[in-house]
Parts: structure tokens; C-alpha cells; sequence
């Protein structure tokens, strides 16, 4: 008999975590899920797993700019931060998944990621890919960051920002407008806008969803996670606030909530401070 359980929902995210109701959270799912994950007999040559480009002490992402996959191959979008996923309503930078039960297969068929054929992998690991489907998607459901300094200054706490954090809040909420696209518990619209990252010497590097428009990453664990954009070419968060406060790259589909900020010096330094109270607690497969 399966035993259904319930994640603990750290402070500061929806207590609501929505899952299939053909994938019910089950703790063989998710153990299932965990060993999966590190599973290197999921990539071809048996030299990498999920884990290789989603790091548990980097937020379960990495630090190269762009994906690397079997024998060196790279792809072109830097590999998305896993936390709360669960309650992510689009799939890849470009969003075109819909479910993490569909989303967790395409890595490892990917050409330059794992490079195995999903009947290759399930008679590798004696499951179903339905099964590699329902248990990878258990686990990634399961990873979860929250109670962050910035939460517990939210519920009462003041003495868990600093000043500098508590100006970069105000900052973050109004002149920064960055909360134009980067709101609610998880810091993310789940929309797809064009910021410019995508354009380069007038020219169109990636489409992405089409005419550059990316995905809202959440902005919990910033910290941990560069470098930044779908394309990784922002290294620090320092970085992300100057293209920001620039006003993105011009294009003729630019967001119409991207313009100069014109942020002072010290604005700047405040708002990258309060992005580092993002950071929080990550738990993963921690049930009741």
C-alpha cells in the first residue's frame, strides 16, 4: 500500500503545493525520484546525471554559463535553479512544457544533455518511462527553499534585514519596479517578457519563445545560482542590476516594464543586499 503524504511547506510559500492527481506525492516517488536524479546510467555514456547540472549546493543549478552534457557538448541556456518548481506553471526558458512530469524526461534525450532514448533508459534502470516520469517529477516537486531572512522580517521578525536590506525591499518594490514580473512567494510571474538579453548587435540570438521573450526565474537562492539570464552571460548579481538599471538591451519587442532605473550607487548595492536575503532553507523529500 502506497502511504500519501504531504510536503512541509517552508515559511514563505504557498501552503497549497499542487500535484497531479496521477502522481500523488508518495515517499516511494520520491526516493524513487532521489535515486534517479543521481542516477549516471540515465546519460549515455554513464558520465553524468540530472545532479551534474542541478547541483543541491548550488540551489540545484550550476555554475556554467550554458549546460554541458556528455563528452563536453554544450547546450545554449544556462541550467534553471530546480527549487519550487512545484509550483512553476511553465516548463524551460522558453516555457514550452506545461507539467514537470513532462519537462524532467527531455534532458535525458536531449542530444546534448544525456543523449539516451527513454526506452534505452527505462530497460537501463527496469522501469517504465512512465515511472522515470512520475518519480523524477516527485522528487523536483519535493525540492522546496523558503524561511529565508527576508520571510521572517515579512512575519514579524525586523531584525533579520539589515537597513540596507530593508531600502533594497523598498527599492526592489517600487523604484526598481522589479516587481513588475518577479512577485508573489516565489518571486516569479511564470511569464515569458523580452528583457533584450536575447539581442545582440541588433540581431536576434536566441528566439526563445519567440522574438526573445524568456521565462521569470524565481529569485529565491539568487545568490547561489550564477551566473545569470537564460544564456548565463551575467556573472554576478552586480551585473544583473546594471543591465536592469540600463534598461535592458533595445530591441523592437522589448517589455514594455523594462526602462532606465537610473538606481544611485548606493540604491544598487542595497537592492543586490536584499536579493541575498533570498536565500533560505532548501529541503528536499522532507515529508509528514
Amino acid at each position: 500500500m502506497l502511504l500519501l503524504l504531504t510536503v512541509a511547506i517552508p515559511l514563505g510559500l504557498d501552503l497549497y503545493l499542487p500535484t497531479p492527481e496521477d502522481n500523488p506525492l508518495t515517499i516511494e516517488n520520491i526516493e524513487q525520484g532521489r535515486r534517479l536524479f543521481f542516477d549516471r546510467r540515465l546519460s549515455r555514456d554513464g558520465t553524468i546525471s540530472c545532479s551534474s547540472c542541478h547541483d543541491p549546493d548550488r540551489a540545484f543549478s550550476d555554475d556554467s554559463p550554458v549546460a554541458v552534457g556528455i563528452a563536453g557538448r554544450q547546450g545554449h541556456r544556462n541550467s534553471p535553479a530546480l527549487i519550487n518548481r512545484g509550483y512553476g506553471r511553465l516548463f524551460f526558458w522558453d516555457g514550452r512544457l506545461t507539467t514537470l512530469e513532462a519537462q524532467v524526461l527531455k534532458p535525458i534525450e536531449d542530444p546534448n544533455e544525456m543523449d539516451l532514448t527513454l526506452p534505452e533508459a527505462a530497460a537501463r534502470v527496469n522501469l517504465p518511462p512512465e515511472e522515470i516520469s512520475r518519480a523524477l517529477a516527485s522528487f523536483v516537486r519535493s525540492i522546496l527553499s523558503g524561511d529565508a531572512p527576508y520571510d521572517r522580517y515579512i512575519n514579524g521578525d525586523r531584525n533579520t534585514l539589515s537597513r540596507e536590506q530593508q531600502l533594497g525591499l523598498q527599492i526592489f518594490r517600487g523604484k526598481g519596479n522589479c516587481t513588475a514580473c518577479h512577485v508573489g512567494p516565489n518571486f516569479t510571474d511564470e511569464k515569458l517578457h523580452n528583457t533584450g538579453i536575447a539581442w545582440r548587435d541588433g540581431r536576434l540570438a536566441d528566439e526563445g519563445a519567440g522574438l526573445g521573450n524568456f521565462k521569470t526565474p524565481t529569485l529565491r537562492e539568487i545568490a547561489r545560482t550564477a551566473p545569470y539570464m537564460h544564456d548565463g552571460s551575467l556573472a554576478t548579481l552586480e551585473d544583473v542590476v546594471d543591465f536592469y538599471d540600463g534598461g535592458g538591451r533595445p530591441n523592437p519587442h522589448l517589455d514594455s516594464e523594462i526602462r532606465p532605473l537610473r538606481l544611485a550607487a548606493g540604491e544598487k548595492k542595497a537592492l543586490t543586499a536584499f536579493l541575498r536575503a533570498l536565500n533560505g532553507v532548501i529541503q528536499e523529500g522532507a515529508l509528514h
